[in-house]
């Protein structure tokens, strides 16, 4: 039996690979006929010869393997076509994939009721910008059709050699006791060898597969004891875990509570004098300064309570995450470096921004949370860094989706020429609460555990790692949020 399904498999294998590589070739024919009459067609539409296009599509159409061939323009609106072809692709996402990227592409869709096989192919202007397209067509069941008979005669010669052995197999060596009982034996040298998942096989005469029964019983019974033993031990280490998670967090609370309450009151006193003054100040030059205190008391308002949200259960930040605004990732960067580059002594540090050439879309995310973790992440480069900190940012935009918004893996980088990490503490110690290489009374060791915990709400991660090509650190930030 084991050997008569190898084979079968084997030969599903073999048939499928065979399949897989005809109806490569059949797609490769019908791109080499695209590319044939891709230059015909290009010119003819820059000489605007219509005539000369249809000449060309008739061309491919004559051959019997091709259901039709058209032309369309930029827009989707068919020029001319032979055969079987779609009146209308100004609304196809594959076509405006193609006039987008310039690059071939290939679809099975359905057109006037019939399986197809599309090649679409990129028609170019003369200053090599994409200005339309070819689509050639070709019945989907044509790729099946050639390999229909192989694959039924291949299967009833394995069906006819399998009865045949089974056949012999039955009613011969199978048929004896002797075969059971080394069954037996075997499955017993099998379990005490450390196979404790094998079981005896429980044909055979009567006695025999009573024992082998009685056999499989028990290490059901001992396979089950073990899954409950196995299972209490990860229980109690996952409550372990979770009430070492939940006394950090009480602590954390409680730090953030103590900050609240001693800062709230200071807070709203400033405020107010500042907007008081702002209402009786008439300078220009002091009406500014007065309304960047009130700016920079608001901002510490918002950071005491995005610390007292970090601290509150991650369920309870699941509707701030929802309720996502649109955030322009410049701007909102650039309001980072400027908020940091206000907290420095040293105003010889250079703080620099390296956006990626291709503008970067609209993402959606909660910009308080989002602004909390870079804050912390460029500031707690800048403490460290000797003359420069640079914020590189990337994205490679994710699937598109009819039902949702694209979801890009935002990569957020932030270099600086400070002296790395230590070997003290490795990466993952670093993104602890209360964990921290400043000295006593310079850090609280917060910073990048609300760094790491805002990139789990986004499904992403924080990486610290030294930089390979000379001094210093890179902390990646990898995000993905929707645009």
């Amino acid at each position: 039996m084991p050997m008569l399904a190898i084979v079968g498999i084997g030969l599903g294998v073999g048939i499928e690979r065979l399949n897989s590589l005809e109806t490569e070739r059949l797609k490769d024919d019908l791109e080499l006929l695209g590319r044939a009459i891709r230059m015909l067609v290009q010119e003819a539409i820059l000489e605007n010869d219509e005539e000369a296009v249809q000449r060309a599509l008739d061309s491919v159409f004559d051959i019997g393997r091709v259901y039709g061939a058209s032309v369309y323009d930029a827009n989707g609106n068919r020029v001319a076509a032979a055969g079987i072809a779609s009146r209308d692709l100004s609304r196809s996402r594959v076509a405006q994939e193609v006039v987008l990227t310039g690059e071939q592409q290939e679809r099975t869709r359905q057109i006037s009721g019939v399986e197809m096989y599309s090649q679409f192919l990129p028609l170019f202007d003369p200053l090599g910008q994409p200005n339309g397209f070819i689509q050639i067509n070709r019945q989907a069941s044509d790729f099946d059709a050639s390999f229909a008979r192989l694959t039924r005669v291949a299967w009833i010669i394995w069906a006819a050699m399998a009865l045949l052995t089974l056949t012999v197999v039955i009613f011969g060596h199978y048929r004896g006791v002797g075969r059971h009982v080394n069954q037996l034996k075997q499955a017993m040298t099998r379990v005490e060898a450390g196979e404790r998942d094998y079981r005896a096989a429980t044909d055979g005469p009567g006695e025999v597969a009573q024992i082998a029964h009685g056999l499989n019983q028990m290490l059901d019974s001992i396979e089950r004891k073990d899954e409950e033993l196995e299972l209490a031990r990860q229980q109690e280490q996952e409550l372990a875990e979770k009430l070492q998670h939940q006394e950090k967090m009480a602590a954390i609370g409680n730090v953030a509570s103590g900050i609240a309450h001693e800062l709230g009151a200071p807070l709203t006193v400033i405020d107010g004098r500042a907007q008081r003054l702002l209402r009786q100040e008439e300078d220009p030059d002091r009406q500014r300064q007065l309304i960047a205190i009130r700016g920079q008391v608001a901002r510490l308002t918002r950071i005491v309570q995005q610390l007292l949200n970090y601290c509150r259960p991650a369920e309870e930040h699941v509707e701030e995450v929802a309720d996502d605004a649109a955030i322009q990732l410049p701007q909102l960067l650039q309001d980072v470096l400027d908020n940091v580059r206000h907290e420095l002594d040293d105003e010889s540090l250079q703080l620099r921004l390296m956006l990626p050439e291709t503008p970067l879309p609209i993402f959606y995310a909660s910009a308080s949370r989002l602004e909390l973790a870079l804050v912390n992440l460029v500031r707690n480069a800048a403490q460290v860094a000797d003359q420069w900190v640079v914020v590189q940012v990337d994205f490679e935009p994710g699937p598109v989706s009819l039902h949702s918004r694209q979801q890009p893996e935002l990569t957020i980088r932030v270099l600086d020429d400070g002296p790395g990490l230590t070997d003290s503490l490795t990466a993952q110690e670093l993104k602890e609460p209360f964990v921290t290489t400043k000295g006593q009374g310079e850090g609280t060791g917060l910073g990048l555990a609300i760094v790491s915990n805002v990139a789990k709400e986004y499904r992403g991660q924080l990486n610290l790692e030294n930089n390979p090509e000379g001094r210093g650190c890179i902390a990646t930030l990898t995000l993905k949020l929707a645009t």
